[in-house]
């Protein structure tokens, strides 16, 4: 079975939560390395709203920071994903495979005759019946209080 670092996927997780972090992450996708000023100008949030993203994204090991000058850049690493992408497609497996067997199970189900039910006692099919007497409702309207 293969082991994943819970604190590493933890963090993966909750930096692709925020679409603004995605968003960012798509912006460094497309470009070998991008200084933090061009990164944040598509996005109606001050520069500073901007850096704490950065530094979620770095802190889950999603991008690194390169200081050339007066100039930060930034670039993806695609490591944490892989793993995070490891993780879900071991339940995605889990989950067709459970899916394939419901599946099988309901055309075999589907297939095969069923017997008819008898119209006496469709509801049990113990032909036991309710051994419980039945009661009488109240009439409607206001139940007159007992004092």
């Amino acid at each position: 079975m293969v082991k994943y670092e819970a604190q590493t996927l933890d963090r993966t997780f909750a930096a692709l939560a925020d679409p603004t972090r995605r968003a960012l992450l798509a912006q460094l996708d497309q470009r070998e390395s991008v200084s933090i000023s061009e990164l944040a100008r598509p996005f109606p949030v001050s520069l500073p709203a901007i850096m704490k993203h950065l530094d979620v994204l770095s802190d889950a090991g999603l991008i690194e920071r390169n200081k050339t000058g007066r100039t930060v850049s930034c670039r993806l690493v695609a490591t944490p994903m892989h793993e995070a992408v490891g993780w879900l497609n071991r339940y995605q497996r889990f989950w067709s495979e459970r899916l394939d067997r419901l599946a099988a199970f309901l055309e075999e189900e589907q297939s095969c005759p069923s017997k008819p039910a008898s119209s006496s006692n469709r509801a049990s099919p113990s032909n036991g019946g309710s051994k419980l007497p039945r009661t009488r409702s109240t009439p409607h309207g206001r139940t007159p209080r007992k004092s």
